[in-house]
C-alpha cells in the first residue's frame, strides 16, 4: 500500500462519517517559493488523491500566509532594490512589488504568488485558495481573535510547558497573542498596555511613536501569533490533515504547540499530522547566481523535468526520506527509472506499488513519450537541437522518434546540456587549427583536403557521408600505393576522426563525426578543414582566450601551512557553556566604506530581529558567494564598533597561510537559529 493511502485510511478512521475531507498546505510569499515548499503541497495532494480513490469527497485546501510579517528581504529582490529594509514588519501584501518589469501585480505578495501558481497550473493540481489578508481583514476571524484574548493566560501556560527556559516575573501577565499592525508606519512593532474586561478593545503603542486604541469588533488590521492562528485556522476549516517539515514535527515543536492550543482554547481535535524530509540539490546550474535570476524554484525544475517526473520523485519517496533533484547527470538516471516504470505500467507488468506511484504523477491532458533523455541530450548536441534532424538521427539508428515525441523534452535536454552540463557541449572553432594542422604529416593533410572538398561539393546523404569519411583514408593509402592490415586501417581511421575533431571542436572526441559534419550547416565549418591559403593577421594572433572568473579571491594560496600553536589553557564546560554557538543564515552582504578589508553581513539567527556582524573577510571572498549559506556566529559576544558599523558577534572560520580564509559553513537543511552545542 502507498504511504498516502496508509495517511488516507487514518484520516477515514478518525472520522469515519465525514462529508468532505480537507487536507491543507500553506506557504507564506516571502519570495521565490523553494522547490522544497512544494512537498508541503505534493503530500497533501497524493492524501486528497488516495482519498478520492477510496470513494471519499476530499479537497485540497491552500492557504497563502500573505498576512505574515516580512521579516527579511530576500538575496534577489535586494539585488534590484536597495529600500526594502524599510518594509520589515508590514505584512507582505502591503509591501510594494520590487520588480518594476512586473506591470500587472501591485504587491510583493501578489507578484510572489503569480509567480508560483503559474508554475503550479502545469501539474494539473486544484487548490482551493484561502488569502489570509482578506480573511482576516474582513473580519472573518475576529471572533476567534477574542476568544484567543480572553484565554491568552492558558495559551501562555500552554506555550510555556513546551518550552526550555523559565518564565521570566510577569511575563505571563504581558502576554498577548495577537500583534496590531499600526495605521501610522503598517508595521507590527506595537506593544498593548491595556486591555478590556472583555477583551474588544486594547490601548497600545508602536515603535513608530504612535499611540492608539484598537476595537477587535470593528478593527481588523491585526494578526494572531503563529502558534496560535495555526490551530484557529485548523478548527476555523475542519482540517483533517496537513504535513509540515520535520522541524515542526519534533518534540515540543510547533505541531505539538498547535496541538494542544486547538484541543484546549479552541475544542478541536487537531488534524492528522506528517513530517517530512527537506530536499536536497545534487549538482549545480553552471550560470546560477544571485543576480541571474534562477532560483530553485518550480519553474526553474520545469525546465529540467517534465511534471510527471517532478510528482514520481516525490510520490515514490516517502515523506520522512529524503532525495534529490539532480542538476549533475544523475537526472538523466532518473529519467530512466522514470521511463521504466511508466513503460512497465502501459505494458502491463507493473506491479500494485508502482501503479499507486505513477497514479499520483497523472496530468490531465498529458501522456508522457518516454525518448530516452540521455539519447536526447547525446543527439541532441550533434544535431543543434533541431528537432527534423533529431528525427532524421533517430530513425537512422533504429529508435524511429518522431519530432512530436521529442517536443516535451528537447528543450529540457538542451537546458540541461548548455546550463548544467556546458563542458559537455561541443562548439565550432572561429578560426582555422594551424598548430594543430602544423603538426599532421602530409598523408594526413592531404586526408583533410580531401574531406574539405567533399563537404563544399555536397551531394551525399547521411549513409553516403558515413561511407566517404572511412573510404578517405583508404584512398589516400592506395594512391600511395600502401597497404594496411585492417588493425592498422582501423588505426589510421581513427586518427582522422580524432584530427577532424581537432580541427573543428578542439577535442579529440566528439559526437559520431558522419552525424556531427551532416547535422550541421557545413556553411558553419567546412572553412575551418580549408588550408589552401595562407594563416590570416586574426590566426596568427591566436584563440582569443575568455576566462569567467566568479570572484577574485586569495584562497587556497600555495604557501606552506602555518606552524601549529599550542593548546590554549584548560576551560571546564561551564566556561564553554557561556559561549552561543548558533546557525545564522546571512541574508545581506554588504561593503562598508573606506574599508578595505571588511564586510558587513546582516544575519538570520531564528529570532524576529536580524543580527549584524562584521568580518574582514572582504579579500577573500565575494558577496555573491555568502548570501544565502548558512554559517555558525558567537551570538553572545559583546557588541563592537568595527569600522563604524556595531558589530552584534563573530563569524567562526579557519585562516591559515596555506588555504586563506575558509568560512564554516553549515548544511542548508539545518534550521537557523540551531544551537551548536
Amino acid at each position: 500500500m502507498h504511504w498516502s493511502e496508509e495517511i488516507a485510511l487514518k484520516v477515514i478512521e478518525r472520522n469515519p462519517n465525514k462529508e468532505e475531507y480537507v487536507c491543507a498546505a500553506g506557504i507564506s510569499p516571502s519570495g521565490s517559493i523553494h522547490i522544497g515548499n512544494f512537498r508541503d503541497i505534493a503530500t497533501s495532494y497524493f492524501v486528497v488523491k488516495a482519498l478520492r480513490k477510496m470513494g471519499k469527497k476530499a479537497r485540497l485546501l491552500f492557504s497563502w500566509d500573505e498576512f505574515d510579517r516580512m521579516r527579511k528581504v530576500p538575496a534577489n529582490v535586494a539585488a534590484v532594490r536597495d529600500d526594502f529594509e524599510q518594509h520589515i514588519g508590514k505584512p507582505y501584501t502591503d509591501v510594494p512589488n520590487p520588480f518594476v518589469e512586473d506591470t500587472v501585480n501591485a504587491t510583493y505578495a501578489e507578484h510572489f504568488e503569480a509567480e508560483f501558481c503559474e508554475s503550479i497550473k502545469r501539474f494539473g493540481i486544484e487548490m482551493d485558495y484561502r488569502h489570509q489578508t482578506e480573511m482576516y481583514r474582513s473580519g472573518k476571524y475576529a471572533e476567534h481573535v477574542i476568544h484567543a484574548l480572553r484565554e491568552r493566560g492558558r495559551i501562555f501556560d500552554i506555550l510555556d510547558r513546551h518550552r526550555t527556559q523559565e518564565a521570566q516575573p510577569g511575563e505571563r501577565e504581558a502576554y498577548y497573542p495577537v500583534s496590531i499592525y499600526c495605521p501610522v508606519c503598517g508595521r507590527d512593532t506595537t506593544k498593548i498596555h491595556s486591555i478590556s474586561d472583555d477583551c474588544t478593545e486594547a490601548d497600545y503603542t508602536c515603535a513608530c511613536g504612535h499611540s492608539g486604541h484598537f476595537n477587535f469588533t470593528t478593527d481588523f488590521n491585526c494578526k494572531l501569533a503563529w502558534k496560535v492562528d495555526w490551530p484557529m485556522r485548523w478548527m476555523y476549516e475542519g482540517v483533517d490533515f496537513e504535513p509540515g517539515g520535520k522541524d515542526h514535527a519534533s518534540l515540543h515543536g510547533s505541531y505539538d504547540n498547535a496541538k494542544d492550543v486547538a484541543k484546549e482554547i479552541f475544542g478541536y481535535e487537531a488534524p492528522l499530522f506528517q513530517g517530512y524530509e527537506f530536499i536536497g540539490i545534487k549538482g549545480q546550474v553552471g550560470k546560477m547566481s544571485g543576480s541571474s535570476g534562477l532560483n530553485m524554484t518550480p519553474e526553474l525544475l520545469l525546465k529540467l523535468y517534465q511534471p510527471e517526473v517532478i510528482l514520481w520523485l516525490y510520490s515514490k519517496t516517502e515523506p520522512l526520506k529524503a532525495f534529490d533533484f539532480c542538476f549533475d547527470d544523475g537526472i538523466l538516471r532518473q529519467y530512466f527509472e522514470f521511463d521504466k516504470m511508466l513503460n512497465e505500467q502501459r505494458e502491463g507488468t507493473l506491479d500494485e506499488y508502482g501503479q499507486a506511484i505513477l497514479y499520483n504523477c497523472e496530468v490531465e491532458g498529458r501522456a508522457p513519450v518516454t525518448v530516452p533523455m540521455g539519447l536526447l541530450v547525446q543527439l541532441g548536441s550533434v544535431v543543434d537541437f533541431n528537432p527534423d534532424m533529431l528525427e532524421t538521427v533517430f530513425a537512422k539508428i533504429g529508435t524511429p522518434y518522431t519530432k512530436e515525441d521529442c517536443e516535451d523534452r528537447v528543450d529540457r535536454a538542451k537546458f540541461w546540456l548548455e546550463q548544467c552540463a556546458p563542458e559537455s557541449v561541443n562548439r565550432l572553432r572561429t578560426t582555422r587549427n594551424w598548430e594543430v594542422y602544423n603538426t599532421l604529416s602530409d598523408e594526413e593533410k592531404e586526408q583533410i583536403t580531401r574531406l574539405h572538398a567533399l563537404i563544399a561539393k555536397g551531394g551525399y546523404d547521411l549513409d553516403g557521408l558515413n561511407a566517404e569519411l572511412y573510404a578517405i583514408p583508404k584512398a589516400i593509402l592506395a594512391d600511395a600505393g600502401k597497404t594496411a592490415t585492417d588493425k592498422e586501417l582501423k588505426g589510421i581511421q581513427g586518427t582522422f576522426f580524432k584530427n577532424v575533431y581537432k580541427l573543428l571542436i578542439d577535442k579529440e572526441k566528439g559526437p559520431r563525426l558522419y552525424l556531427f559534419l551532416f547535422a550541421i550547416n557545413p556553411e558553419k565549418y567546412v572553412g575551418l578543414l580549408d588550408f589552401s591559403y595562407p594563416m590570416t593577421e586574426e590566426e596568427a594572433k591566436g584563440p582569443e582566450v575568455v576566462e569567467e572568473v566568479a570572484a577574485v579571491n586569495n584562497r587556497g594560496a600555495d604557501d606552506l601551512p602555518d606552524e601549529i600553536p599550542p593548546v590554549k589553557d584548560e576551560i571546564d564546560l561551564d566556561d564553554f557553556a557561556k559561549v552561543d554557538l548558533r546557525v545564522c543564515k546571512i541574508v545581506k552582504a554588504q561593503e562598508i566604506r573606506k574599508s578595505h578589508s571588511c564586510l558587513k553581513l546582516t544575519l538570520d539567527d531564528g529570532t524576529d530581529e536580524l543580527r549584524t556582524i562584521v568580518s574582514s573577510i572582504k579579500k577573500e571572498w565575494g558577496i555573491d558567494e555568502l548570501v544565502g549559506r548558512k554559517i555558525i556566529v558567537i551570538a553572545n559576544l559583546k557588541p563592537t564598533r568595527l569600522t563604524g558599523v556595531t558589530s552584534e558577534g563573530m563569524l567562526l572560520a579557519a585562516t591559515n597561510h596555506s588555504c586563506g580564509c575558509q568560512l564554516i559553513f553549515v548544511d542548508d537543511s539545518v534550521p537557523t537559529g540551531t544551537v551548536i552545542k
